[in-house]
């Protein structure tokens, strides 16, 4: 029986446009995608650089704007549908299962979302979560299984009833091997409001 569920946050909840980012930093002159350049931005997502230092690499490497920069960063990210928002508020009401929320989000995202929603409603969100966790603020990251292993310990989660949605493939398999159960979400085709309707997660 599922006794806990952990929502990842982008294309689960927010709508997510992940070409977007690429898009504007050609835009900008910075047409590649470095190993180096991969390397910083988990390290950013991960808390180990600051803001500052992460947008002082891209300005002194590749001579952008910081505006421009922070700009094409957030590019990413989108809308906030109303009928998941309602749908996770119904499964708060219904007292049936723990909620958490698990997600690779950087400060800059962040900081976007709380200036995008306002204080309202981004706390209101919050506080459906028992544990809101941003891999910059725990300096863990998805999909490293100690993320998981975190969560679990943590909050004395049994893995077999902890149910975890999220649209990265790697980043199931990785929970899913540590015993939790798992829906790669298909964020095209699928919603998360059909959640307790998924053959998953009645098994």
């Amino acid at each position: 029986m599922i006794r806990n569920i952990v929502f990842d946050f982008g294309d689960v909840f927010i709508n997510l446009d992940k070409e977007a980012t690429y898009r504007e930093l050609a835009n900008l002159g910075i047409d590649q995608v470095t190993d180096e350049m991969l390397a910083i931005a988990h390290q950013y997502e991960k808390g180990e650089i600051s803001t500052d230092c992460f947008i002082d690499f891209f300005h002194e490497n590749f001579e952008t704007s910081r505006p421009g920069l922070v700009r094409a960063w957030n590019a990413i990210l989108l809308d906030f549908p109303k009928h998941r928002f309602q749908f996770l508020k119904e499964l708060v009401a219904s007292n049936r299962y723990r909620l958490f929320l698990l997600s690779n989000t950087n400060e800059l995202h962040i900081q976007w979302i709380q200036n995008d929603w306002g204080a309202k409603l981004y706390q209101e969100f919050k506080n459906c979560f028992e544990q809101f966790y941003l891999s910059h603020e725990i300096h863990f990251r998805k999909p490293n299984a100690d993320i998981y292993e975190f969560v679990l310990e943590e909050n004395k989660l049994n893995a077999k009833e902890t149910f975890f949605i999220d649209d990265t493939l790697e980043n199931t398999i990785t929970a899913e091997k540590l015993g939790i159960k798992v829906w790669n979400i298909n964020p095209q085709k699928e919603d998360v409001t059909t959640l307790l309707t998924k053959k998953e997660f009645n098994l």
